[in-house]
């Protein structure tokens, strides 16, 4: 459940999308707005940021109100920063208010842009240690300028779930399973490696297997399931069947085979996050004892 949340804005229109979608996470109470008032002038050394951040809580104030009026409590946030990473800022304000989820927005396809994810955002993604969801929207040229169609409509009515059958993956399953509001779950699996013929069919066959036996579990809690085995690159199966299926989320554990005891996430999810045209839950996995 994620009663809690802290949604880093910046006041553009991608930051106010996220407050549109913020009130269809599963029991969520409380909102946490954060707004990071940095220099002008990135090399400068002193600096007084009095209109600045006047200006900023004006502004973060409007977004308060948004959200008070769709019935979630919400408490603000304006801190200036001269030097130092804004992405560790954030994740200390998610530390010290005990939030259980980051929410940050991030630019989707258009007609003619690629896929754009902020720096910021990449620093979250690849060294927070909270849970992230990073949401997408489709962004639309017309005639009177670019027009955000949001994903986040029942954003956790249907979910990709990537395995790799590590202990994070399991995890990341398990959560899902738990979250109020997941009805169908699309289990997936790629097997990337195999030097034969013989070999893949193998492991096909034995994720197969596996993924019944999980697909049966998710069942018995009155979640609809459906397994999905592929044959190539992780990060690019994993979207293809997302557009194929046409998921409202991939959820993905941050972590896979090969756990390293550094909190960087692995290459997958960092590739998904940074690619995928949807909405995406980086699941933090446990550290191991």
């Amino acid at each position: 459940m994620f009663e809690k949340i802290l949604v880093p804005t910046d006041f553009s229109k991608y930051s106010q999308k996220v407050l549109e979608c913020v009130g269809e996470l599963p029991g969520l109470k409380e909102v946490v707005l954060l707004h990071v008032v940095g220099p002008a002038d990135p090399l400068a050394r002193v600096w007084d940021p009095g209109a600045r951040l006047e200006e900023a809580k004006e502004k973060i104030e409007v977004q308060r109100k948004y959200l008070e009026e769709a019935g979630l409590k919400a408490v603000v946030k304006v801190q200036p920063v001269l030097e130092g990473n804004i992405s560790r800022l954030i994740e200390s304000v998610a530390e010290a208010e005990k939030v259980s989820l980051i929410v940050m927005g991030a630019r989707g396809k258009g007609l003619v842009e690629s896929v754009i994810l902020g720096n910021v955002a990449k620093s979250m993604v690849r060294f927070g240690k909270t849970h992230l969801l990073i949401m997408r929207y489709k962004v639309l040229d017309s005639a009177d300028g670019p027009v955000f169609e949001k994903f986040c409509h029942r954003t956790f009515s249907k979910v990709l779930c990537p395995t790799d059958f590590s202990v994070p993956s399991d995890q990341a399953v398990s959560f899902m399973k738990g979250l109020e509001g997941v009805s169908d779950i699309e289990l997936l699996h790629v097997v990337s490696q195999g030097e034969s013929k013989e070999e893949i069919d193998a492991s096909y066959q034995e994720a197969a297997s596996k993924l019944n036996a999980m697909r049966e579990d998710l069942e018995k809690s009155g979640i609809t399931c459906h397994v999905h085995v592929d044959v190539g690159s992780p990060a690019e199966e994993i979207l293809e069947v997302a557009a194929k299926e046409d998921v409202s989320l991939i959820a993905l554990s941050s972590h896979g085979m090969g756990w390293l005891e550094q909190l960087i996430i692995g290459s997958t999810a960092y590739d998904v996050a940074r690619m995928g045209d949807r909405p995406v839950l980086i699941i933090r996995a446990n550290k191991p004892e």
